[in-house]
């Protein structure tokens, strides 16, 4: 990874991104790994005006995913934020009400410098287009299909949702995303079905010895894998709410690659990701402090009656 690829990266975030304006005030909030990540993005912020308020937050378990009271009233005041550090605030309280404030912003959890520097050089007109159109369809659709070589096969209801397309455009008031971009998605209704899954938080990569998860009435029902009892573990420590079926999402970016970094390979090109979980930030009802996507290879998603991708290659 080249200097300037990273650099021109941050650059992206910071102003084709989140748009930030000269004046405004900006929170970012990394953890120990990403303390040089926090501070490029800081200084880039400087250069477009803004005023950079960095952090270093230290995860702490007694605290679980929420941020510390001062980091969350932080959130709220300011005009915007990045937060790359995990545990990830994408499904916390403090950062639903920066929402709800106005405040606008971009979680990277996971993110890593090459990763940042290689997703943010995506075509972002072609992967807008792509993002645009899956958010469309899952919108119009009160039924997607997913199946997979390995066994897939999941039936979701999709009706009266509405999805979201992740092109990285957070310059609205209250926008909120996750980046890298590159995704279309939708908090589905319910499911009936079998998911077969080749990435999972933790392990990462697990193409030879998948997880197998069963949805029932819209619920994760059953594991089954060497790496299931890890998966289920940290749903269910956050109660029976942890097990809701969350997300429908296909990726959009092309320059993303199988890493076994969920926050990358969901967003691969041709990919489709399921998470279990929270989904009252993207049109669920289900608040949880908990939010864990799994990806399937080489899948085949038909929405409505229009096929989206066909054995792992995106055909909309």
């Amino acid at each position: 990874m080249a200097v300037e690829d990273l650099a021109r990266a941050v650059t992206t975030v910071v102003e084709r991104c989140l748009g930030v304006r000269p004046g405004e005030e900006v929170l970012v909030v990394s953890d120990r790994e990403r303390a040089a990540l926090g501070e490029a993005l800081g200084e880039a912020v400087t250069t477009a005006g803004g005023h950079p308020v960095r952090t270093v937050l230290t995860p702490d378990a007694r605290r679980g995913t929420e941020p510390p009271r001062a980091l969350a009233a932080a959130l709220a005041a300011a005009d915007a934020y990045l937060a790359p550090c995990l545990p990830s605030l994408s499904h916390t309280i403090a950062r639903k009400r920066a929402t709800e404030a106005g405040v606008r912003g971009a979680t990277l959890p996971g993110v890593t410098d090459d990763l940042l520097a290689r997703l943010m050089s995506a075509d972002f007109d072609r992967l807008t287009q792509r993002s645009q159109r899956v958010a469309a369809l899952l919108s119009e659709a009160d039924t997607a299909h997913l199946t997979c070589p390995q066994g897939s096969d999941l039936r979701l209801d999709l009706t009266g949702r509405t999805a979201i397309s992740d092109h990285g455009d957070l310059t609205a008031p209250g926008a909120f995303g996750n980046l890298p971009c590159g995704e279309g998605f939708v908090a589905p209704l319910g499911g009936e079905g079998t998911l077969v899954a080749s990435s999972v938080p933790g392990p990462g990569v697990v193409r030879e010895d998948p997880v197998v998860l069963t949805v029932a009435g819209g619920r994760l029902a059953e594991g089954e894998g060497a790496h299931a009892p890890g998966y289920v573990s940290q749903l269910d420590a956050h109660g029976p709410a942890g097990r809701n079926l969350a997300e429908l999402g296909v990726g959009t970016n092309e320059h993303a690659t199988l890493t076994g970094n969920i926050l990358e390979d969901e967003k691969i090109l041709g990919t489709v990701h399921v998470a279990f979980g929270a989904s009252a930030s993207i049109g669920g009802t289900v608040s949880v402090p908990v939010h864990l996507d799994v990806v399937v290879l080489d899948p085949t998603l038909t929405v409505g009656a229009t096929t989206v991708v066909d054995g792992g290659r995106f055909v909309l």
